[in-house]
């Protein structure tokens, strides 16, 4: 059956290269499609992670509600232990301890208010590839008394390298603090809204701030963002039950989140739309080219076929069919990808950032599948209308087609 099957197919040349285009097309636009998505939720992802929130983040139970109003409240005493346990983990880059705090910035004419953090500064420019200096340097272990700005706080008041400002601040026990900081650097995040308030500090040097040592916070910078679940997972029954909270960068980004939903979303939506664009295509071309054979089907049945090899013959033709054009949309599929890859797509920058972005066409294997296995059952789905329709003809009208 297959052997005639494949004989019908390149006999009926013309409609088999419209079948064969329609399914194509489909295919390759799926893998662009959903290899697009892919690049873009990557991207998205990595930029969150790397210009502010790592990983896996470990802090006191209820600071991530109420901790940007009152951060001393929810200090870690023993950060340096837990520090020393996750940097242990064989999945562990580097862990690093922040200090925040909230106050106003003032350069001498005005005040602004700022949500701060106190870093370690050599771990933080590890953990911060995506942070970029819009002006002066990033900050180091050895500025004492050095402050990094958000580029949304230099416009506001005006500052650029080498100014001199004051951070003012409450510490832990409700007195006013004061110091004085020089301006190294601008940085600008992936976050507008991040830049707009943030100001980093050396860790010491929070902790002078708010007379207090510890920490509210410890990150944890993986080498593979794959690990992240299983790290957290280690972490959670070993640390909740002592009255912390773990969560990873996801929970951390709303933003990420959202967007992840809205994009599979559409991308659900376009592979509806090219599964209906497939079937419609094919079950025309397929349709027209089982009633030109209606003749040759029913002289089949008359020298003895029954109906069901007649309807499993037309289906054996769209399921090669579909297998072959499914294979071919797969390998242009995948050889546009790459040549796409290879130029890069420039990208505006995302809602709430100021920053652009390369984009490219990521070849992922479960899109790959997806999109073969779409062409192959919508060929094969938009035969069988036509096959049990031609398959039902009576023996005699079937036979006066050969007239």
């Amino acid at each position: 059956m297959f052997k005639l099957a494949l004989r019908n197919i390149l006999r009926q040349k013309s409609r088999t290269a419209m079948t064969l285009a329609a399914i194509i097309f489909g295919v390759a636009g799926l893998i662009l499609s959903g290899g697009f998505v892919a690049d873009v939720l990557t991207q998205l992802g990595e930029a969150t992670i790397h210009s502010q929130l790592g990983h896996v983040q470990v802090f006191r139970k209820g600071f991530y509600e109420q901790g940007s109003r009152s951060p001393e409240k929810f200090m870690i005493d023993d950060a340096e232990k837990i520090a020393e346990f996750a940097a242990r983990m064989p999945e562990a880059d580097t862990v690093l301890q922040r200090v925040s705090f909230t106050g106003l910035l003032n350069n001498g004419k005005a005040d602004w208010a700022v949500m701060g953090e106190g870093v370690e500064p050599d771990k933080e420019n590890h953990l911060g590839t995506f942070v970029r200096i819009t002006a002066g340097r990033a900050l180091k272990d050895s500025d004492s008394g050095g402050i990094l700005i958000g580029d949304g706080v230099a416009k506001a008041l005006a500052l650029k390298p080498g100014d001199t400002v004051t951070l003012i601040m409450n510490t832990a026990d409700g007195a006013l603090n004061t110091t004085e900081f020089a301006v190294v650097g601008v940085f600008q995040s992936f976050s507008k809204d991040f830049d707009a308030r943030a100001v980093r500090i050396p860790v010491a040097a929070a902790r002078n701030l708010v007379a207090r040592d510890g920490s509210n916070s410890i990150v944890l910078l993986l080498h593979r963002t794959v690990d992240t679940a299983r790290v957290k997972e280690l972490l959670v029954p070993k640390l909740e039950s002592l009255g912390f909270d773990i969560r990873d960068w996801v929970q951390l980004s709303d933003f990420y989140s959202k967007t992840v939903e809205l994009y599979r979303t559409q991308f659900g939506v376009l592979q509806w739309i090219v599964l209906v664009m497939v079937l419609l295509s094919v079950f025309n071309t397929v349709n027209m080219s089982v009633f030109e054979r209606v003749g040759e089907f029913g002289t089949l049945m008359a020298l003895g076929n029954s109906r069901g090899y007649v309807f499993r013959l037309v289906l054996a033709e769209n399921l090669m069919l579909g297998m072959c054009g499914a294979l071919v949309g797969v390998l242009v599929g995948i050889l546009v990808a790459l040549a796409i890859s290879e130029v890069g797509i420039p990208m505006p920058p995302p809602p709430n950032s100021n920053v652009g972005y390369t984009a490219s066409i990521r070849v992922v294997p479960d899109n790959v599948l997806l999109a073969f296995l779409v062409g192959v059952g919508a060929t094969v789905t938009a035969a069988l209308m036509p096959a049990r329709k031609v398959s039902r003809t009576p023996i005699v009208d079937a036979l006066r087609y050969n007239i």
